[in-house]
């Protein structure tokens, strides 16, 4: 597993987004954190630096919401309402799943046993005073490499 880590205060965020691009290798990937740490915010950066129009918002009660990028779409989830894998079923989350489009999901948790093989995690905290520190990491099929980077935009 490889962790990358970054610290960066709210108003860095943009390039911030830009440098977590250069590291995804895949396009299922999962963000965790509080609710209030930041994950949708993030996720507004990263379609601003996906060259998207669109503006994210928080899919709580709709479960997922989709962006547009020039090429792609964005499938963006949030699980956090979801109370059993049925549910998912129900909205039909396979096809999403299947889709080969990017799908940025919140509280995975919730949908473990139904997650590809292969993603990657971004975990945020917040750490006051509108920093962030973000850690992205790479689910490599049990290799055993770690490497972390530190980005400071304070």
């Amino acid at each position: 597993m490889q962790t990358l880590s970054f610290s960066y205060h709210l108003k860095d965020i943009d390039a911030i987004a830009l440098e977590i691009l250069k590291h995804l290798e895949v396009k299922t990937i999962l963000f965790n954190g509080t609710m209030g740490a930041g994950k949708t915010t993030l996720i507004n950066a990263l379609l601003r630096a996906m060259q998207s129009d669109d503006v994210a918002t928080s899919p709580t009660f709709s479960i997922v919401n989709e962006y547009e990028l020039p090429n792609d779409k964005v499938y963006h989830f949030d699980f956090y309402r979801i109370e059993s894998i049925d549910e998912a079923y129900n909205f039909g989350i396979e096809e999403y799943l299947n889709s080969n489009n990017w799908l940025f999901i919140e509280w995975a948790d919730r949908i473990e046993s139904l997650l590809p093989e292969n993603f990657q995690t971004i975990s945020i905290t917040d750490t006051g005073k509108s920093k962030r520190s973000l850690k992205l990491t790479v689910n490599t099929n049990n290799l055993t490499e770690y490497k972390t980077m530190t980005v400071s935009k304070f």
